[in-house]
């Protein structure tokens, strides 16, 4: 009951007419970004945070706002999939395989209609599970001291490889190199600078949104640059979406099936969006064994993912929300904009702001019913878009990043930072190297390195107290089950092809 009176106050704070317009204009944008290939939630998100900013929303606001955009990108992701048979993003990737061949057969619309309803069943599921469970996770974490928050960090750079597609070295690499430019700026204990080469501004450490908008819009730019012929245009004919949304009764045990693995798989850390998709649709196709035409056009090739990707989202929310750990790279620029505004992700946070958590919670049972009605008759629209060359549509992303990061402090510093993280984005993406690690580094570096040392300071620099609690060892544990659970499911991935 308790939990209900808070997700009523929650309702009271997100149908306020600012919360609510935000929410509405964060799920359309969202749709429209994840939609088109390549950028994707991390890129979508990391670019509309100077936004926040800019505009001088409260917490609340710039958190349903964010979010809001989050939940449309997932949304949109499918559409390039099945439209063009290009993923908007890596979750959308397994939606191809029977999205497509359904679009070639003329049954796009229906595979996008069907692909709406999955995605709303897989993100309320999700939403439902935060409502549960995170305060539940909460009430566990207040247990924790310095030394079970670094046995936290250490686990999220455990499952580092969890989060992106790459393999778990480069991931790992990535990550160091994110630990190192946390450094960056003035020793927390002896004030003494570090990594700053005489310059002033990086006395408080690298900015975070600079770092983010570099690393992910303004590398994707540059990749664009390379190729001059890119287009995005589509021609084929969609046909209505509503029998799509009439075959999602016929599909519904695939989709509960889907949201659940799908949630699961969003709760651990590093796992993310694009295990859930892919877990849901392998196992839905073992599960019908010859039952199924899948990879020919099976609309439950595209119920499963979706409703799993969609659901992992939102799972992802929970350790982001009750510990200050990351669940996905989405949620890691989350965090960045939660740390920009003086506010600290973790057990706490449920009880010194319980009207941005709880109208967070609200706006997404909100956002999910507005995504679920905008994307069937909006179907057209997102087409005809996808049909615009993308030479159009980078300078807008360049002029967007480069306002919106001047803006924050109206420094040409902050210019420079973004640049040469678009260049080390762009670099890393050559060699393979993924970026979100880099993301995690940066941003949990800082905290990672005050609690190790505040706990050695507990001990009188005894280490043992690093593995001194049940906790810490429990978590510790669990990160060495993780990884080599993510070691084996890279290995199955290059023994079975077909089963990608």
């Amino acid at each position: 009951m308790e939990i209900l009176g808070f997700l009523l106050h929650g309702f009271a704070v997100a149908l306020e007419p600012q919360n609510l317009l935000l929410a509405l204009i964060g799920c359309a944008v969202g749709t429209l970004i994840g939609a088109l290939p390549g950028l994707g939630p991390v890129n979508g998100v990391a670019l509309l945070i100077p936004l926040a900013f800019n505009f001088g929303l409260s917490p609340t606001a710039a958190l349903i706002l964010l979010v809001s955009v989050y939940y449309g990108t997932m949304y949109g992701g499918r559409i390039s999939s099945i439209v063009l048979n290009i993923p908007g993003d890596e979750p959308a990737m397994m939606t191809t395989l029977d999205g497509y061949p359904m679009a070639l057969k003329g049954r796009g619309g229906e595979a996008l209609g069907l692909s709406a309803v999955a995605s709303f069943v897989g993100a309320t599921v999700a939403t439902i599970g935060l409502t549960l469970f995170a305060p539940l996770l909460v009430g566990f974490a207040i247990r924790f001291g310095p030394a079970e928050y670094f046995a936290l960090f250490m686990l999220a750079f455990a499952t580092i490889g969890g989060v992106t597609s790459g393999s778990f070295t480069k991931s790992l690499l990535a990550a160091c190199l994110g630990l190192l430019l946390g450094t960056v700026g003035l020793d927390p204990a002896s004030g003494v600078s570090r990594y700053t080469f005489g310059w002033y501004e990086l006395y408080d450490g690298i900015d975070f949104i600079a770092a983010l908008v570099g690393l992910f819009a303004i590398s994707e730019c540059l990749l664009f640059l390379e190729d001059r012929h890119q287009t995005t245009g589509a021609s084929r004919e969609l046909g209505s979406a509503i029998p799509g949304m009439r075959r999602a009764g016929a599909c519904k045990a695939t989709i509960a099936r889907g949201s659940l693995i799908g949630f699961i798989a969003g709760v651990l850390p590093g796992a993310g969006a694009s295990l859930g998709s892919f877990l849901s649709y392998t196992l839905e196709k073992r599960w019908l064994g010859r039952q199924g035409d899948f990879g020919n056009g099976d609309p439950r090739g595209v119920a499963a993912p979706e409703a799993g990707n969609n659901a992992a989202a939102g799972g992802a929310l929970i350790p982001m929300l009750s510990l200050g750990i990351p669940g996905s790279g989405t949620t890691a620029i989350l965090l960045a904009l939660l740390l920009s505004m003086n506010i600290t992700p973790g057990p706490l946070l449920f009880d010194q702001q319980p009207d941005m958590v709880w109208g967070l919670v609200a706006a997404l049972f909100i956002g999910n019913v507005m995504l679920l009605v905008l994307n069937v008759p909006l179907v057209g629209l997102f087409a005809r878009v996808l049909r615009a060359p993308s030479w159009l549509l980078m300078p807008v992303v360049i002029l967007v990043a480069f306002v919106g990061v001047y803006s924050l402090n109206n420094s040409p510093f902050d210019l420079y930072v973004m640049l040469a993280f678009g260049v080390l984005g762009y670099g890393l993406r050559k060699l393979h190297m993924p970026a979100v690690p880099v993301v995690l580094g940066l941003l949990l570096g800082g905290e990672m390195e005050f609690n190790l040392r505040r706990a050695l300071a507990i001990s009188g620099g005894d280490w043992s107290i690093l593995v001194g609690s049940g906790i810490s060892v429990g978590i510790y544990a669990f990160a060495a089950t993780l990884m080599v659970a993510g070691l084996v499911y890279a290995w199955w991935i290059r023994r079975t092809p077909e089963a990608g």
